[in-house]
């Protein structure tokens, strides 16, 4: 691993709206001011957790531009660019990299459960990512139901210059991490994982050099990383049992809109509003949610008060 700048803690940005449903540009910079103070190595925009699948194309050129913008090099950004159409993604890489963009970050081409590209195109699209000439992270993520085995993984980080970076979030995460670094070497540069730390630990002890996490507890999960990665494996076990609690109820329960209701209660952003025909969190999940957050002092509960 010849990069060691891909390392740490780099959470995805939640979206906010106000609760007519529109976008709340003002929210969105306070959310990444929140991050920033939270101590992160960098962040992402426009993922699964930022509901990019509830943003309409406009919308993401404004938030692109906003996020970039307001972020103004503090910290890398991570964009992320996935779509079904190779022309689409390329064009969306070269928007990114034309703002400043320091990453994009792409699924495989999917669309629906039984519209998926095959190895080849996969390939194919990733490629003509990497032609843009900016790096690229893989999300591996069960939500596009598209198997990347190592081998394609190894090949497509062997083979094109920009693919740099690796976010593992299938199920037994570790076994692949573990897989593809053995095989694929100082080709893997940034081996990362997702799933809101939830297999955290087991993944560090896989060689993931990073995590990429919600926006919820950040300034909690960084020490954990950066104590792994610096041989204090018991400090980064105490932290991690800490903060598991939070951890599984945000991964099983509350999902992405887990950030948005913590930072509503920190006074961050006014309103933790989806759009539909996402139902809104329940209350009682809510509440047990701020419940198991409140004794370890977060500082998305206390940054905007």
């Amino acid at each position: 691993m010849t990069h060691p700048i891909y390392t740490g803690i780099w959470p995805v940005a939640p979206t906010p709206f106000r609760d007519d449903g529109t976008l709340d540009l003002d929210g969105m910079k306070r959310v990444l001011d929140l991050i920033i103070d939270q101590g992160v190595d960098g962040i992402c925009i426009l993922a699964n957790f930022s509901e990019q699948f509830l943003i309409s194309d406009a919308e993401r050129e404004i938030l692109t531009r906003l996020c970039l913008e307001h972020v103004a090099g503090r910290v890398p950004v991570i964009v992320t660019i996935s779509h079904f159409a190779t022309p689409i993604v390329v064009e969306r890489a070269r928007f990114a990299k034309a703002l400043g963009a320091d990453i994009v970050m792409m699924m495989p081409p999917y669309h629906g459960a039984l519209l998926k590209g095959n190895a080849q195109q996969t390939f194919e699209q990733f490629q003509a990512v990497g032609e843009v000439g900016i790096p690229i992270m893989v999300q591996d993520a069960p939500l596009s139901g598209v198997d990347l085995p190592v081998p394609l993984l190894v090949k497509m980080a062997q083979q094109i210059e920009m693919l740099k970076l690796f976010k593992i979030e299938c199920p037994r995460a570790a076994g692949k991490i573990r897989s593809l670094i053995a095989e694929g070497g100082a080709a893997i540069e940034g081996p990362f994982d997702g799933e809101e730390a939830i297999t955290l630990l087991a993944d560090l002890d896989a060689g993931a050099t990073g995590t990429m996490t919600s926006a919820l507890i950040s300034d909690l999960i960084g020490p954990i990383v950066r104590n792994f990665l610096a041989g204090d494996r018991a400090a980064a076990i105490d932290g991690y049992t800490r903060v598991l609690p939070v951890i599984n109820h945000e991964n099983r329960q509350c999902g992405f809109q887990s950030a948005k209701a913590a930072m509503v209660a920190g006074g961050v952003i006014k309103s933790d509003f989806c759009r539909h025909p996402i139902a809104p969190l329940h209350a009682d999940t809510k509440s047990m949610l701020l419940e198991l957050l409140q004794p370890l002092d977060p500082l998305v509960l206390r940054w905007g008060k």
